[in-house]
């Protein structure tokens, strides 16, 4: 078939059929079977859904497939691959306990009572426990005691509720520095149960000095001695909750308990002895 030249001069013929066609230099692509004209991954293709060859299938142009480097290690696209970042936290290892045994246990099964509940709040228990602690605790200074006895009944209520607001907030407030330093240190606990056990741990273990003081006064061996004792053992339920809630090693649990050990120490214990 003739052909014929266009305005700048080029032929223009027709190319044999299902061969490229070249325009001023450049290939075009060759005309596929459903007349797209586009490389072949972007066109239809004979024989597709029937068996055939099928551009779209995983490692082929333009479509990838994962794959992991090591092959030793489980597929994470897997039902059967284990999560590691951003993973959600384990549920609970049991029930909220019971107020009763939550008290109990703090101090006579405190490992499994701290782990436990290290996903629970526990407000309501802490609060009323430390400020009823707070509410006697005026009476184990010997100097605050005879001013309370020796005061009218309408002066000495607002002293004793004074106190027992203040001994709770404080410590609240040392709950929250014990927490804080164990999220410091790599702990990856909450703050409502560390605070919470805190409180419990100090009122609880602090009562029975507590007890003796109101009636023997400060000042007497036996009340020093077992001053010392239930500070030796708030420690160790201090340390063992840290390390239970916040998963960390007991150095760091320790580390973590010794500015509420130390404010323990110097403003109850001391302040009675």
């Amino acid at each position: 078939m003739a052909g014929f030249r266009n305005g700048r001069g080029r032929d223009n013929r027709e190319a044999p059929q299902g061969q490229p066609q070249y325009y001023g230099g450049q290939q075009q692509w060759p005309q596929s079977g459903n007349g797209h004209g586009e490389p072949e991954y972007f066109g239809g293709h004979q024989g597709q859904g029937q068996g055939g060859y099928d551009p779209y299938a995983a490692n082929n142009p333009g479509h990838t497939q994962a794959f992991s480097v090591n092959p030793d290690d489980p597929d994470p696209y897997t039902q059967g691959a284990t999560y590691q970042a951003g993973a959600a936290p384990a549920g609970p290892i049991g029930p909220r306990l019971h107020w009763k045994q939550l008290l109990s246990g703090v101090v006579l099964r405190p490992a499994p009572t701290y782990l436990q509940m290290r996903d629970y709040a526990m407000w309501a228990p802490a609060l009323i426990v430390t400020f009823l602690y707070g509410l006697l605790a005026i009476f184990g200074f010997d100097g605050a005691r005879e001013d309370v006895i020796n005061a009218t009944l309408s002066s000495a209520i607002p002293y004793v509720l004074t106190t027992g607001v203040a001994v709770t907030i404080s410590f609240f407030i040392l709950g929250v520095v014990t927490h804080t330093l164990a999220r410091q240190l790599g702990g990856d606990g909450a703050w409502q149960p560390t605070v919470g056990l805190s409180m419990l741990i100090v009122a609880l273990t602090d009562t029975p000095r507590l007890l003796f003081g109101m009636f023997l006064g400060g000042n007497e061996m036996f009340v020093q001695l077992l001053g010392w004792a239930t500070w030796a053992l708030a420690g160790a339920l201090l340390t063992t909750m840290v390390s239970k809630s916040h998963d960390l090693p007991w150095p760091k649990a320790l580390a973590a308990s010794a500015i509420q050990l130390i404010a323990l120490l110097s403003i109850i214990k001391l302040g009675t002895f």
